[in-house]
């Protein structure tokens, strides 16, 4: 019983502000929503057992880039639209998808066949996955490492001033002479 409370909560915890994350006028308000949808999605999968993803998770999403897209939308001014028209009838289409993919999925999945396999306590893979990518994949790991490391020298690169330009578009030298 306890343990359908758990998942129950886990699962209020993600879809509610997933709920809210849709509907949200404010992207600001969107973003922190979605912290919560992540953090729900993170303590599921820690429930099932799955400990590796719910890390990843929590590092990745929650801790990388959720808080770089909020950073990013909340340092930038975005301009806000005179009324976006429409109504109700710009919900229609995805409203009958929407449905449509859960129909579909509802079908499936109470159609099918589940086994019940009793394993006992889930075991930690933590260990498990790090020996292997010190071992068996370093090369692929050490290979993904190098790509994110040429990536962001490329971003730095590409968000760097050209030498000799001010932010007002003087040149330095014409700067210099006018101090002279």
């Amino acid at each position: 019983m306890t343990a359908d409370l758990i998942f129950y909560a886990l699962a209020l915890l993600t879809l509610v502000p997933a709920f809210w994350v849709v509907n949200s006028r404010n992207i600001v308000h969107a973003g922190f929503n979605l912290l919560f949808t992540l953090l729900g999605v993170a303590g599921l999968f820690a429930w099932l057992g799955a400990d590796f993803l719910a890390v990843t998770q929590l590092m990745v999403y929650v801790g990388g880039v959720l808080v770089l897209v909020l950073f990013t939308v909340m340092m930038t001014r975005v301009p806000r639209a005179e009324g976006s028209g429409g109504g109700a009838a710009r919900y229609l289409a995805p409203g009958v998808l929407a449905l449509g993919v859960f129909a579909l999925l509802f079908k499936v999945s109470s159609g099918t066949q589940w086994a019940v396999v009793e394993t006992g306590e889930p075991l930690p893979t933590t260990a498990i996955i790090g020996a292997n990518f010190m071992t068996n994949y370093i090369f692929p790991f050490e290979y993904v490492s190098l790509v994110l490391l040429v990536a962001l020298i490329g971003a730095a690169i590409l968000i760097r001033e050209p030498k000799g330009i001010s932010g007002d578009g003087d040149s330095e030298a014409g700067d210099a002479e006018v101090q002279s």
